[in-house]
């Protein structure tokens, strides 16, 4: 009897080492993806992976990018823990590429177009260092390449401020939650949305215009104009201000816009007004074409999001450039609604409700006066080429 029981016992200790080294393994295949033979990886961070993943596979020569964790002093940290800033670890995001058609120098390139490298405390709308930059290196060509090209950089004068982005030695690199992984095509509404508002690409474009995509080599010479478009100067307080970035739609004086909008146009987009419902210009449009400010000529909504929402006003499910799209609160007509304004145009377009369909569940219900509808066909001739790919 005894001899049975103490066979039980090691069998019993047996299993639980067993299930112990199952889970560390299960621990340990987090932090690990498959790659094809022969690739490499590297491991970057640029403050929300959502966007840094997305930028690293539009790559040619990158296979995938893997959203996850890396730098803390946490075994296997969550996303919430990450964000918290408790762990030390930073959003960071393994790339995973194939040397024979992408180098690591061309990453590093991609990646320092794609970071406000002279911010040391997170990336655009991201605060805390949970969401600072940094270059991971692996081994010692990694970072001896990191620290040249990050030198080239500070060299080249694209920046006025110091570039401040760290090199740091990669440890344990730990696999975010599927649902982070892809986010950009899984939810590609809501990264969208986000990604529009963080002040990204605004900053990108400002910096690097037509030279934001990947150079054929690493070096990074700013041309004069550059330097002179990113030339500070001081205000009252003794700080730098930032450099002013151009307006591509303005609003016209009030008399232009008495002699230019009919009276319905103007009392809707500068008192405020309401057109009669299915008495209006577009509320019946099915042709297919983007809808501008009728002041200021900035995109806002297209066809491809347009609804029959039976109201009698044109409706959508979803701004088309939603960086031209502001919200206000409405509590006139003793309710409280919420209201949508052009950016740049400052006119009343309309109100945004919850009743919507999906996948939004959004109803942009628009004036037609506060619109002018251009037709597919006429968007490369008024200069909204941009927009054709939505039709194709």
């Amino acid at each position: 009897m005894r001899a049975l029981i103490t066979l039980l016992l090691v069998i019993g200790v047996l299993l639980a080492v067993s299930c112990q080294s199952s889970a560390m393994n299960d621990t340990m295949d987090k932090t690990m993806t498959e790659q094809p033979a022969g690739a490499q990886t590297a491991v970057f961070a640029g403050g929300c992976f959502w966007c840094t993943e997305s930028d690293f596979e539009k790559v040619p020569g990158v296979i995938d990018a893997v959203s996850g964790y890396t730098g803390g002093h946490v075994v296997n940290p969550t996303y919430e823990q990450v964000s918290g800033g408790s762990t030390g670890h930073v959003e960071s995001v393994k790339v995973i590429y194939d040397p024979q058609k992408v180098t690591y120098e061309q990453l590093l390139d991609v990646f320092w177009r794609h970071v406000d490298p002279t911010d040391p405390g997170g990336q655009f709308v991201d605060r805390g260092n949970q969401y600072r930059s940094v270059i991971f290196y692996a081994n010692d060509t990694e970072r001896m390449l990191a620290e040249k090209t990050k030198k080239a950089l500070a060299d080249s004068g694209w920046f006025v401020k110091p570039i401040v982005t760290d090199i740091l030695p990669l440890g344990p690199f730990y696999q975010a939650e599927d649902y982070h992984q892809n986010y950009y095509k899984t939810h590609s509404f809501k990264y969208g949305f986000y990604r529009s508002r963080s002040g990204r690409d605004q900053f990108l474009d400002k910096v690097w215009g037509k030279d934001r995509m990947m150079s054929e080599s690493s070096e990074m010479t700013a041309p004069k104009d550059t330097m002179d478009k990113m030339a500070t100067s001081k205000t009252d307080t003794g700080m730098e201000a930032a450099p002013k970035m151009e307006k591509m739609y303005s609003k016209p004086s009030d008399m232009e816009l008495r002699e230019r909008l009919t009276p319905l146009q103007y009392k809707v987009t500068q008192k405020e007004g309401t057109e009669p419902a299915f008495k209006n210009e577009y509320w019946n449009n099915h042709e297919m074409g983007i809808y501008v400010d009728i002041v200021s000529g900035e995109p806002l909504f297209s066809s491809t999001d347009k609804f029959e929402s039976g109201t009698g006003w044109p409706s959508f499910i979803r701004p088309l450039a939603p960086d031209n799209i502001v919200e206000k609160t409405d509590r006139s007509l003793f309710t409280t609604r919420t209201e949508v304004r052009s950016k740049h145009g400052d006119s009343h377009l309309g109100h945004v409700f919850d009743d919507g369909p999906q996948p939004t569940g959004l109803r942009y219900c628009i004036n037609s006066a506060a619109l002018r509808f251009i037709p597919k066909d006429k968007l490369a001739a008024e200069g909204y080429g941009e927009y054709l790919k939505l039709f194709k």
